[in-house]
């Protein structure tokens, strides 16, 4: 699914196209997402101008005159920028129309979202429980090793907490965590300060440099313009079982860790 890198890639890609353009309206082809879409949406954002394009956690966040659009990608979704007359397929739930162009949304898993709010985004149900975004100034490994003291849950399910810290998804846990030598199935509450130091940088990085090459590409994920990303040819550890580990030629093992594939190196991690 879309995880951080790839919301903030679509972000970044979508932003120069419609931030400061007004609405002319919305095309709903299908309410039923995750949650339903708003009835009534194209007269809600028609005649309101952009104002900005931003994002908290995997949520997109476009700012109007009058309230947020929360948008969501779900599973599957995708944004894309588009030519105003371009026809809809069997999976284009919805078009936000602008002037010169329009950005549509293709959900085929309809697990995705479009939501519309008055009141300040930061309160919305969804955002207010959220932690720190991993690459702003308020996370660092003084703020892990808090939030793991006591814990006796593995550390890879604590970095992928989003009540700890958002958008640490499955793949860049693994690859942050082999980075930084920790094992993931290690207690979180018995790691010492130093280690989420090494950690949360690691953490960083990897989601910078999954950002500037576009994303991971697996199964469904594409950017605005419809191109794959390419972070998945930099993966050091996650899909690799049984090929040599890129720091000692050991082979890269996996098993369940929350539910999730974890894979690891025994050696170059403790």
């Amino acid at each position: 699914m879309p995880e951080l890198p790839e919301v903030e890639t679509t972000r970044r890609g979508i932003r120069p196209h419609i931030e400061g353009q007004t609405l002319l309206g919305a095309v709903v082809r299908q309410r039923r997402l995750r949650w339903p879409v708003p009835a009534g949406l194209d007269r809600t954002v028609a005649g309101q101008r952009l104002l900005h394009v931003s994002r908290r956690a995997k949520y997109l966040l476009l700012e109007l005159e009058q309230g947020t659009l929360l948008i969501h990608l779900g599973m599957s979704g995708s944004l894309r920028i588009l030519p105003p007359e371009t026809p809809a397929g069997a999976h284009d739930h919805l078009d936000l129309l602008f002037p010169d162009c329009l950005l549509r949304l293709r959900d085929p898993r309809r697990f995705g979202a479009v939501l519309w709010t008055r009141e300040p985004v930061a309160d919305h149900p969804l955002l207010r429980h959220l932690g720190p975004e991993p690459l702003g100034d308020t996370f660092d490994g003084a703020w892990l090793h808090q939030a793991a003291a006591g814990r006796r849950s593995a550390v890879k399910n604590l970095i992928m907490d989003g009540r700890v810290v958002v958008g640490v998804g499955n793949i860049y846990a693994n690859e942050a965590l082999f980075l930084s030598g920790i094992l993931p199935s290690r207690a979180s509450g018995r790691i010492a300060r130093q280690r989420y130091d090494r950690l949360a940088g690691t953490i960083r990085q990897v989601l910078s440099a999954a950002i500037e090459q576009g994303g991971t590409t697996l199964r469904d994920f594409q950017q605005e313009d419809g191109r794959p990303g390419y972070f998945a040819q930099e993966l050091r550890v996650y899909g690799r079982e049984g090929q040599a580990c890129p720091n000692c030629d050991a082979p890269i093992l996996q098993r369940r860790i929350g539910q999730r594939s974890t894979f690891y190196c025994r050696y170059c991690q403790r």
